[in-house]
């Protein structure tokens, strides 16, 4: 994953690196192959997203946004036929029919679900809030164990069959790489250390959400998996990642234990994963999973509508810490219902994962929020 002038990555990978060279240190010398052919592919885009940054990325945000009134959703899958040379071969554009490939056919529902649950839920057209395009591009590589968003497209490995299937399988993984785009826009958070295990929760919040509402489940119906179906059977494991228990989605002679910790007593310091990104992003998500089922209902009513509201604060920093993400979001349920249930469920969350805010530190901010309600229809926004 790659920085640029920003301050965070436009180079994010669903399957973290230290997995692969977990794969490349225990596995097969076939699956030893394409672990390290895969961390090199990763690698040339960091290199690349690097030797591309510059000014108009950065002022990319100062442009100021047109007011949007009507769905703009535009899709278009592409197929790579294994090969790495964008775009691809057109494959199915908005309002095609089904292809048969199910790769192709999973990303353009992968593609629409996010838009939907965007634009629906929070009123928000598209990643960027402007109708921005979205692109998919699978079958890309040869058995690349891994699928990116790298600030403008999809891209999706086959996987190896072995260990990986298919990476559109899992359409909360397509929600959760394009909601790092959502994050670009609104944050930025910088994807290092602390920030960027918020950057990571944020982007499983709304990938789990695309999921949940695409599937009609409430938050106790929900398995808060992020990745389920990727792992192949051969693996002992259920996902990537689990929200709700974190910590618990695989334990495997080759892939290694999940190390997520669900604790502010068990964060993990370290140089590796841009300093633990997608480790401690556990603690956040048990938070956000408790609030949600807590609340119960859908998960994007009324947590969902919170922790967007908290992203689009304008005190969230680039390098923001878990605690003051924390009190963000009980200013936000404060801010939108009030002193009352919501509020009291979002500070008890986040005690039970070792995030205490006192109430004077929570207390109602002096700015004017974008939403003051969720919308049960497409809003009218200035941007």
């Amino acid at each position: 994953m790659c920085c640029n002038t920003r301050l965070w990555h436009s180079h994010h990978c669903i399957v973290p690196p230290y997995l692969n060279r977990q794969i490349a240190q225990n596995g097969s010398p076939q699956q030893r192959t394409q672990a390290l052919r895969t961390l090199a592919v990763d690698t040339t885009l960091r290199a690349i997203r690097l030797s591309n940054i510059g000014a108009p990325q950065m002022a990319r945000r100062l442009v100021p946004r047109i007011t949007v009134v009507e769905n703009q959703k535009l899709r278009t899958v592409y197929d790579m036929q294994n090969g790495n040379d964008f775009p691809g071969t057109t494959a199915r554009k908005e309002g095609d029919d089904d292809t048969g490939d199910l790769a192709v056919d999973e990303a353009y529902v992968g593609l629409g679900g996010t838009y939907d649950l965007f634009w629906e839920v929070f009123g928000r057209n598209s990643i960027d809030g402007n109708g921005m395009p979205l692109n998919a591009h699978v079958h890309y590589g040869t058995h690349y164990l891994n699928a990116f968003w790298d600030g403008e497209r999809m891209v999706f490995g086959d996987g190896d069959g072995e260990l990986f299937n298919r990476f559109t399988i899992a359409v909360d993984v397509i929600g959760h790489e394009l909601a790092h785009g959502v994050t670009e826009y609104e944050g930025p958070l910088a994807y290092f250390s602390e920030a960027g295990a918020l950057n990571e929760h944020l982007s499983d919040v709304f990938g789990s959400l695309v999921k949940q509402r695409l599937l009609n489940q409430t938050a106790e119906q929900a398995d808060w998996l992020i990745g389920a179906g990727l792992l192949t059977d051969k693996v002992q494991g259920k996902a990537l990642r689990s929200m709700k228990e974190p910590g618990t989605a695989f334990d495997d002679p080759v892939l290694g234990k999940d190390p997520q910790p669900a604790h502010m007593k068990d964060f993990v310091r370290t140089w590796e994963d841009s300093g633990g990104v997608h480790i401690n992003s556990g603690i956040p998500n048990k938070a956000f999973c408790l609030v949600a089922t807590n609340l119960k209902g859908y998960a994007w009513d009324k947590a969902g509508l919170i922790w967007m509201e908290t992203l689009r604060d304008p005190r969230l920093k680039p390098d923001s810490k878990i605690a003051a993400f924390a009190r963000l979001t009980i200013t936000s349920a404060v801010r939108l219902y009030g002193s009352g249930d919501e509020e009291q469920i979002v500070r008890d969350a986040w005690s039970q994962v070792g995030v205490k805010v006192s109430k004077e530190r929570a207390g109602q901010p002096a700015w004017t929020p974008q939403v003051q309600k969720q919308a049960a229809q497409p809003v009218q926004r200035k941007h």
